[in-house]
């Protein structure tokens, strides 16, 4: 289970599959255990949370916004955190206790320091100078009219 930056909550098809493959859920709390708990039920029920598919591509990745909710109860998501759940009557859960493993995403390019920049833009221009004085001479090749 993954608490996104926003609060967003996904499953991977595995935890999914733990609480029946929910197409909508109820968040529960437990602030002495600081245990979050994610359980199916029917879209009647008042704090009922819709499961959407994350993949286009076929059952995968299920996403649940959940932003209120872990505002509401001060759930940290300054960074994307992800916990291995475990089963507990029936819910998916969650224990903030443990440390979540911070994910960071491909999506952002890393910056080189400024001295490796100016250093990598240098062995650039020495590869440079280096491919120009090993090309061949060009041939004669002067389309000039002589006459």
């Amino acid at each position: 289970m993954t608490i996104q930056k926003r609060g967003v909550i996904s499953l991977n098809k595995a935890a999914h599959d733990l609480i029946g493959n929910a197409e909508t859920v109820e968040l529960l709390y437990e602030r002495d255990r600081q245990v979050m708990a994610v359980r199916s039920t029917d879209d009647s029920s008042p704090h009922a949370y819709a499961v959407r598919n994350g993949s286009k591509r076929g059952p995968g990745q299920a996403i649940i916004s959940a932003t209120a909710f872990t505002q509401h109860y001060g759930i940290d998501t300054t960074a994307t955190r992800r916990w291995k759940p475990f089963v507990e009557d029936g819910m998916l859960c969650v224990d903030f206790t443990q440390e979540g493993t911070v994910i960071t995403g491909n999506r952002t390019k890393a910056t080189a320091p400024a001295q490796d920049a100016k250093t990598s833009e240098a062995a650039v221009t020495a590869e440079d100078i280096d491919a120009v004085a090993s090309q061949e001479e060009p041939t004669d090749d002067d389309t000039t009219d002589d006459s």
